[in-house]
């Protein structure tokens, strides 16, 4: 395969037709799945009030015109979960979508600016019944592919193997030596100089006016998320409060919240909640989000009102995001996730 033909030659797509096809596979075996188990699929639309309320998430933005030529923004959503729960409070009870969402400054190998996500929710149903999902899907994705690993360049992992499951506190002491909890106070508020103490022990960098949330993402992506996934799927849960704007908290302990991801090989493949129905918790978080996105980058995005009002009449319910390009990277071997896209954004 050369990468320096355009994907469009018919010599490169000739290489890339066998990844092709079997990520259409894999995508009927989830579907199939899906079906029996009682999904019923939607189609979200993709222009959105909000892309998403999350400091650190950066979306496209347009215009819609109407007939009497007066503007108003719009945003491609960096995913379809706003919909999704509005449907929720509808009266759905188990749905999923393949959904493509878009996210700016976002490109690598396992980045690309537009990207399939398959988001899947179930009402009445704790936050871990999502987990094991999960792995059925990374089964099923191996087995359509013919392979008995995931691979992500000269790393594996055996998805047939039962997982670790992980708090995110002790995959910090253990992969990188620090106390988180020591930087989380009762309240689930946190401590920036304690954990900054921490960075400084271990020798991690870190700038001056780096925030509590700054430095636990230094730490995750440097120390901790390359140890996990490896010989088997890391399932990374209790995930600090403060860094789950959409999950509820765990009960009888305020500093953590039912918020998980799932890694395979190093690769963060999916993020799954217990989903807060709180609509004034959700919309005092989307705030503090949004403060924290104008100080950092100079803008902020719109609170969706419609999905606010819907959170009110949402049920108990769990969700879950999954990057479906990324398992069929992994699944097939493919070097870059724009390898298993049929058509990769120019």
């Amino acid at each position: 395969m050369n990468p320096a033909s355009p994907w469009w030659s018919p010599s490169r797509h000739a290489d890339r037709r066998l990844l092709l096809l079997t990520r259409n596979r894999i995508q009927a075996a989830f579907r199939s799945w899906l079906a029996g188990e009682g999904f019923t699929e939607v189609d979200p639309a993709a222009l959105a009030i909000s892309p998403g309320n999350e400091a650190h998430l950066h979306g496209f933005a347009t215009q819609a015109i109407g007939n009497d030529g007066v503007p108003e923004p719009r945003y491609l959503h960096t995913s379809p979960e706003f919909a999704m729960k509005k449907l929720l409070a509808a009266g759905e009870t188990r749905i999923h979508a393949f959904s493509h969402v878009w996210r700016n400054r976002e490109r690598g190998p396992l980045h690309s600016p537009e990207f399939t996500m398959l988001e899947w929710y179930r009402v009445g149903q704790g936050y871990e019944v999502l987990m094991q999902d999960t792995v059925t899907f990374l089964r099923l994705a191996a087995s359509e592919a013919g392979a008995s690993v995931l691979r992500f360049r000269e790393r594996t992992c055996d998805p047939f193997a039962a997982p670790d499951r992980l708090p995110v506190a002790e995959a910090f002491e253990m992969h990188a030596g620090v106390d988180l909890m020591g930087s989380i106070r009762g309240d689930g508020t946190t401590d920036a100089a304690a954990l900054g103490a921490e960075l400084d022990r271990i020798g991690l960098r870190r700038a001056p006016d780096d925030t509590w949330s700054d430095m636990l993402s230094r730490v995750l992506s440097e120390r901790v998320e390359p140890k996990l996934g490896g010989g088997r799927v890391t399932i990374l849960d209790h995930y600090p409060a403060a860094e789950a704007a959409l999950a509820r908290r765990v009960p009888g302990d305020a500093r953590v919240a039912e918020r998980f991801e799932v890694y395979a090989c190093g690769v963060e493949l999916a993020n799954g909640f217990g989903e807060l129905t709180d609509a004034g918790e959700q919309r005092r978080r989307f705030q503090a989000e949004m403060a924290e996105k104008a100080r950092v980058y100079g803008e902020s995005y719109p609170l969706d009102e419609d999905f606010l009002a819907a959170l009110e009449g949402m049920p108990a319910a769990a969700g879950i995001a999954m990057g479906f390009d990324r398992v069929v990277m992994l699944a097939t071997g493919a070097p870059r996730v724009e390898e298993v896209m049929w058509t990769p954004v120019p």
